[in-house]
């Protein structure tokens, strides 16, 4: 398939056939995923295997990953959504009507599954459809709707929390993935050309391309593992210093607010300055505020590095989505996709692993650790970006697609 460059409605077509429908589905993110562990709790877990019952879904997306990039080479975008949120209800209403942990965390897996299978297909969907002067926007404007849906998310859920019991965050989100798949299946968008596409499948695909997912895909890696890693260290330093619950989540808020401000504008940058502008600088503020971390003492300044870690995040908002996007062959988008977001998904999964396991003897040593990691993160990302992904080429003012 070849890149578009030619002028067109911009954005607008997205709105309603997929950015709406992200934010849905995240919405359902957000107000499933804090009930898991006190639903694992309800059922008898201990803290440790309630945990491990979270990060389970995590595991899922990365068992999901490489299948996942099949589904949507044989398929299709849309039908592999459909999929997706069909595996994604399953395995919540597993998740609501288990009896045990175990079953529960069958569930929880299956979840985590769907969700690679989904975000798979709206990545692989974006990237075949976006022009390409316009791609990076396009993608952080998507993951900024995603994002916003997680924020919003917690507060619905405690609506139905309220009404329900702890299974009514669960039930917001099997509501929220029918929704969001059924948006998606009814838009008038339709899919990317697909005449191009051949391949020799996934593991083949990723051969072919071993050196930029050992290169540029190492960096990818990195970014998760520091985001993921924030969700881990921040609370835990937090009750290390003795900061009240209800504090931890008001100062969650805050930074999750200075995250969506600042993931729209990400996009635009890197379609004006190149990807290297906002995926360097995230880096570095990620590897700085867990460095920094082991010094707060005090709220005041826990909340400073806080905002900084969100800040970080909205600066990385939709740059391994986009990378990703720019190095994948038109003949074979699906597929290296898929190896390309089991980059970012083991880093999720692993870092905060690193940080646990590092943890049991230091939690400061866990924090420096990842910020250690983040900064090598930077140095891969400004080294290999330039290599792989240069500078988006300049398209007139009179052609550039309306916002």
């Amino acid at each position: 398939m070849t890149e578009r460059t030619e002028p067109g409605p911009g954005l607008r077509p997205f709105f309603l056939s997929l950015f709406v429908p992200s934010a849905i589905f995240g919405l359902g993110t957000g107000a499933g995923a804090p009930m898991m562990a006190l639903f694992a709790r309800e059922l008898g877990a201990s803290v440790p295997v309630a945990g491990l019952i979270v990060a389970l879904v995590a595991f899922g997306a990365v068992l999901g990953d490489l299948p996942s990039g099949t589904v949507v080479a044989r398929f299709g975008e849309r039908r592999a959504i459909v999929l997706g949120s069909a595996l994604g209800a399953t395995g919540v209403l597993v998740s609501l009507s288990a009896p045990t942990p175990a079953v529960l965390a069958v569930g929880a897996t299956l979840t985590g599954f769907a969700n690679a299978v989904w975000g798979l297909a709206r990545q692989s969907y974006l990237a075949g459809a976006l022009p390409l002067h316009m791609r990076a926007r396009g993608i952080s404007a998507n993951a900024a709707m995603s994002r916003a849906g997680v924020f919003v998310g917690p507060f619905v859920g405690a609506g139905a929390v309220h009404l329900t019991g702890v299974s009514g965050g669960l039930i917001v989100q099997v509501v929220a993935i029918v929704v969001s798949g059924a948006l998606v299946v009814n838009a008038a968008v339709p899919e990317p050309d697909r005449s191009e596409r051949r391949s020799g499948g996934v593991i083949a695909v990723a051969a072919s391309h071993r050196t930029v997912l050992g290169t540029l895909g190492v960096g990818a890696m990195l970014v998760g593992a520091s985001r993921a890693s924030r969700d881990a260290v921040l609370p835990l330093w937090a009750d290390h210093i003795g900061v009240a619950p209800a504090t931890v989540s008001l100062i969650f808020g805050v930074a999750a607010a200075v995250d969506v401000a600042l993931a729209y504008p990400a996009g635009v940058l890197m379609d004006r300055y190149g990807r290297r502008v906002t995926a360097v600088p995230a880096l570095l503020l990620f590897g700085t505020a867990f460095l920094i971390l082991p010094l707060s003492q005090q709220l005041w300044w826990l909340v400073v590095v806080a905002v900084v870690l969100g800040t970080a995040n909205g600066m990385s908002n939709g740059i391994v989505m986009t990378l990703g996007a720019d190095v994948s062959p038109p003949h074979a988008r699906a597929e290296f996709l898929a190896a390309w977001r089991l980059t970012h998904d083991t880093g999720s999964f692993a870092g905060p692993l690193v940080v646990g396991a590092v943890a049991t003897v230091s939690l400061a040593g866990g924090a420096t650790a990842i910020g250690a990691l983040a900064l090598v993160g930077a140095g891969v990302m400004y080294r290999y970006i330039p290599r792989y992904v240069p500078v988006p080429v300049a398209v007139p003012q009179d052609q550039r697609a309306a916002p």
